[in-house]
């Protein structure tokens, strides 16, 4: 391979990894660790209130995600335009992160709020089909387990890095920078400059670094194509029972993965007392180790395979979070928290190396499009039934008990998958 050559390979795969990285900010701010809970504890009028306002508006993103991804991944492979509409989708998200600065502590700025999430989070959805889909272009087949864990190490690198930054220079200070208003929020609010600013700085090399899948066409024949492709796709799923069950499975622990991270930080202030600055702290904590986790998969993947790897993370996870759910001491708490991070990068990144393995190469996009939708199509399925468990029992340990039943059930289904071809080789060599 020629050098030339050889510096452009390299280049579009630093800019994906560097997108992963750019991810985190938003993940970690506005997803789970900063937003939420400012939203939950600040701008709602109660904090049962915001839980319940932030799950409908987690509900219907899903429903938009699920609307949205498999036909505008269909259309991408057809018409060339993966880089440009990941493009458009991470300005999405940039221009609504930037937004949430105008969320003041009141109640009136709810439906703004919601609003710029519910788009904001869609885009991020729907931005990950066109991303991963171009995973498999990037590296030979055997590496594509190692690049993914990469690039789940990155984004959780990222993550961290914009939670520390978050606490060192806006939360922590006793007089808050740039002349910021506590009384207004304005510290907790500027996290979201912070991240927008963050998407925007990391986020663009990649549509502009990393080759086009296939030549340019129009939109109309793209569109044409496309629907034409998400039919097939839809018809040939009947056809792929391990591909189906894979997607079946990934429904389930996925679920379980998204309400771990969603109440996590919930959990550990209602059950153990952290107050909003331990909760930030402990979010830096499980990305430290989540990364680590990752980027040590990173080099057993390849021996291990993509589904031992999913199967070893996910039953990990389960037995973690049912001793979690057992245990009254704040050291023990800490302890197997940090643990847990390590299982939850190389869970999601085996995921992306399994499906790359297994999508026809034809109909990428389409068919991360279908991955998409099996991890957000029951988004709420998992916060409804835990908020249920919750006030029949009045106990936040009964209503996390859905956590490890979810954790088990999708490890059970992708039990009965066949490991791919890829996994096969690699536990051959």
């Amino acid at each position: 391979m020629p050098a030339e050559t050889k510096r452009a390979a390299a280049t579009a795969i630093g800019a994906w990894v560097l997108y992963d990285w750019s991810y985190g900010a938003y993940t970690t701010i506005v997803s789970t660790f900063v937003f939420a809970t400012y939203f939950t504890q600040g701008v709602a009028p109660d904090p049962a209130t915001g839980a319940s306002w932030w799950a409908g508006g987690q509900a219907l993103a899903g429903v938009l995600i699920a609307l949205l991804s498999v036909p505008l991944g269909a259309v991408a492979d057809q018409g060339g335009r993966r880089r440009g509409m990941l493009g458009c989708c991470t300005a999405i998200m940039v221009v609504c992160t930037l937004a949430l600065w105008f969320v003041r502590p009141n109640p009136s700025f709810a439906a703004l709020a919601l609003t710029l999430v519910v788009v904001g989070t869609v885009a991020f959805e729907v931005a990950s089909v066109f991303y991963n889909a171009m995973l498999p272009d990037l590296v030979p087949p055997a590496r594509l387990g190692r690049l993914s864990m990469l690039g789940w190490g990155a984004g959780y690198a990222g993550g961290l890095v914009a939670l520390g930054l978050c606490l060192v220079v806006l939360i922590s200070p006793a007089t808050p920078p740039f002349g910021l208003d506590r009384a207004t929020a304005e510290p907790v609010r500027a996290t979201a400059l912070l991240a927008g600013l963050w998407l925007a700085l990391f986020g663009w090399p990649v549509s502009v670094f990393v080759p086009e899948a296939g030549p340019r066409t129009s939109w109309r024949a793209a569109l044409q194509n496309g629907l034409g492709e998400l039919h097939a796709v839809l018809r040939d799923l009947r056809h792929e029972p391990d591909l189906a069950r894979f997607l079946l499975a990934r429904l389930f622990y996925i679920d379980g993965l998204n309400t771990l991270f969603a109440f996590g930080g919930i959990y550990a202030a209602g059950e153990f007392g952290l107050d909003a600055q331990q909760v930030l702290i402990f979010g830096i904590v499980l990305n430290v180790s989540s990364g680590l986790g990752a980027l040590g998969f990173a080099f057993a993947d390849r021996r291990l395979g993509a589904k031992a790897t999913i199967l070893i993370s996910v039953l990990a996870l389960a037995l973690l979070s049912i001793t979690l759910l057992l245990i009254h001491g704040l050291a023990l708490f800490w302890g197997l928290g940090t643990i847990l991070g390590l299982f939850v990068g190389p869970a999601q990144a085996a995921s992306r190396s399994m499906m790359a393995h297994m999508a026809p190469p034809d109909a990428r996009a389409a068919w991360f499009g279908l991955f998409a939708l099996s991890g957000r199509v029951t988004a709420f399925f998992g916060p409804l039934v835990l908020g249920l468990l919750t006030a029949v029992w009045h106990s936040q340990r009964v209503g996390m008990t859905v956590i490890p039943v979810f954790l088990l059930l999708g490890a059970a289904l992708l039990m009965k998958v066949p490991s791919p071809a890829a996994d096969a080789s690699a536990a051959s060599q």
